[in-house]
């Protein structure tokens, strides 16, 4: 819905549950934490159970010291009244500019007349209330069977700039209606969330405001997932499906991108450092510089790996583009140009590392850097 925070987008939406629903949460690893994160960690610590998120796109409330909380803590009070609610069960999420003080007089009035227009169709209308520079909404959704009950679990997520581990600039909401205790469910994101959100990178800048919030209310009827089961691995591995699908999406959509690409690192000793590897490359300017280009520069990515701080042996990797190789080991250069540039101009790209000593992996997404992202932010408060 619109309620005026933004000059014509839509910029407010609330997403309810129509029972409590347990609540797991991960939020930005950023020192300078916005209003709405440091309401949203005391109201888990006061509650397993959150019924509504409230969430505004076009301020993202951030660095406005005890206005800015009193801000957040109105808009949790307004939610509470308006859905009839507890006040422990409403959360806050935010996005937009930094340093600019809530409009209160457009807010409040805006939380009531979205709570009294609530449709289980209004998730279109949300996924686009909580866009920034974003071009397309992002939404995804899986159903699995947990015994005789059909479990869903639909996720939407904002971001598009200043996107970086960890855990990128970004919102996500999920919902599911397992049942399934606030442990687990925590355990389940934390885990989903390491290899999905905290495996992409637009900029290399991280957000104030980043968060990502699922809730699962229970009315699968399923029998409760318990951790260490084969039903616990089912749920984990659905939630890390729609998360890698919505951040595959913001990686594909960062700002001025127009190439998603994959940074696949094999060979590795263990998950933790093709990871690390994986990262340096993704965050890379000349990398993705080149990749914009089609410039099959394998150099880049070679010297990226070198500054990770992992324990390699260069003599050893290679390096493919899309499965055409490009470097093998002893520097053996087998790059032909012509067909590198070809599948350098695709819209989908995997840059395939591999290191020769041992059997772990890793993947990392991140877009191509382009003039238009300077544009972009250039200009980004006007």
């Amino acid at each position: 819905m619109y309620c005026g925070i933004r000059k014509v987008k839509k910029d407010i939406a609330i997403i309810r549950s129509e029972r409590p629903a347990t609540v797991a949460a991960v939020f930005t690893k950023n020192r300078t934490q916005a209003a709405c994160v440091l309401v949203d960690k005391q109201q888990l610590a006061a509650s397993q159970f959150c019924s509504a998120v409230v969430v505004n796109s076009g301020n993202a409330n951030a660095c406005t010291g005890e206005r800015g909380w009193n801000d957040t803590w109105t808009m949790v009070d307004e939610a509470s009244k308006a859905l009839r609610l507890p006040r422990e069960q409403v959360m806050v999420a935010s996005t937009g500019v930094i340093g600019q003080y809530l409009p209160m007089d457009k807010i409040v009035p805006g939380i009531h007349a979205v709570a009294a227009s609530l449709s289980r169709s209004g998730n279109v209308d949300a996924a686009e209330a909580i866009m920034t520079t974003d071009t397309y909404k992002k939404e995804s959704a899986v159903q699995f069977s947990i015994g005789p009950s059909v479990v869903t679990i639909g996720g939407m997520a904002k971001g598009s700039g200043m996107i970086a581990p960890n855990m990128a600039t970004m919102l996500a909401f999920v919902t599911s209606d397992a049942v399934i205790s606030q442990p687990v469910l925590q355990k389940a994101l934390w885990r989903a969330n390491e290899r999905s959100f905290n495996r992409i990178t637009v900029d290399g800048d991280m957000s104030t405001n980043d968060m990502a919030v699922v809730q699962s209310n229970g009315m699968a009827a399923n029998a409760e997932i318990k951790d260490h089961t084969e039903e616990y691995e089912l749920f984990a591995s659905a939630l890390e499906y729609v998360l890698i699908k919505l951040a595959k999406m913001i990686a594909r959509d960062g700002e001025g991108a127009t190439k998603l690409v994959e940074v696949l690192v094999t060979g590795a000793r263990s998950e933790e450092e093709a990871a690390q590897a994986a990262r340096s490359v993704a965050n890379s300017n000349l990398v993705k510089t080149a990749i914009h280009g089609a410039d099959a520069n394998w150099g880049r990515i070679l010297a990226a790996v070198g500054y990770s701080g992992i324990d390699f042996n260069p003599d050893h990797v290679e390096i493919s583009f899309n499965d055409l190789p490009v470097l093998k080991r002893d520097y053996q250069i087998v790059l032909d140009e012509e067909k590198a540039k070809s599948v350098l101009e695709s819209e989908n790209i995997v840059v395939r590392i591999e290191l020769h000593q041992g059997k772990a992996l890793a993947r990392f997404w991140t877009c191509d850097l382009t003039k238009e992202y300077v544009h972009i932010n250039a200009s980004y408060r006007s």
